[in-house]
């Protein structure tokens, strides 16, 4: 299940929650209780994969192989 970011109107508030795309649930502030939350855009982080890392690790100025 993604998680996406909301802002409550009232407080500014930013809380994270667990839901299914295009879900319907309405969300209330933890901080000041109300439910007028509103979804943001938020960036998302890559992992590096297991090659990527083995093959930085062995040449450490990410030149080696490069005519």
């Amino acid at each position: 299940m993604p998680i996406f970011e909301y802002r409550c109107n009232k407080c500014g508030n930013k809380q994270e929650f667990l839901e299914k795309s295009g879900g319907k649930n309405k969300h209330v502030c933890k901080k000041c209780e109300s439910s007028d939350m509103q979804k943001v855009f938020s960036g998302f982080s890559v992992g590096q994969s297991n090659a990527t890392s083995q093959s930085s690790d062995s040449c450490p100025t990410g030149t080696c192989g490069l005519s």
